[in-house]
């Protein structure tokens, strides 16, 4: 039986929209060395792009002096990415599954961010504290 190991390699970045590109290529990178496949790669960069994204814009309002850290854990075929801010809180369970239809019927933009998040993973969660907001996703290789 071979032992597992566990990698652990983190990104701290200001919330600035700028700062996104450094994000997706420490998370493309690592997905790459873990054994991805370009595919999955640019899926898992979508997932963590619009959760920081979100962050930005809804967690920090746009403030740029905030942070936003990005964890990513590798443990045996688990891909995981913890994303920490100290935003305002929302709930997760009042977003609703947007209706594609009516979406692309109405040349929506955005709104999309924990829909897609929720497709691409394999689990998402989101974790509330008093001092911080964590969103924990999970992707597999197979």
């Amino acid at each position: 039986m071979s032992a597992q190991h566990t990698y652990r390699s983190t990104l701290s970045i200001p919330s600035q929209t700028e700062r996104l590109n450094d994000v997706r290529e420490f998370v493309s990178a690592l997905a790459r060395t873990h054994g991805f496949g370009e595919d999955d790669i640019n899926k898992i960069t979508i997932a963590v792009d619009e959760a920081c994204t979100n962050i930005i814009k809804h967690g920090y309002n746009y403030s740029p002096d905030k942070h936003i850290d990005v964890e990513i854990v590798r443990n045996g075929n688990d891909f995981e990415i913890i994303i920490s801010d100290k935003g305002k809180q929302f709930d997760p369970k009042a977003i609703q599954t947007p209706d594609m239809k009516d979406y692309f019927q109405h040349y929506r933009r955005g709104g999309l961010g924990v829909y897609l998040m929720k497709r691409i993973m394999d689990k998402v969660e989101f974790d509330l504290h008093s001092d911080k907001n964590v969103l924990r996703m999970i992707k597999t290789l197979h």
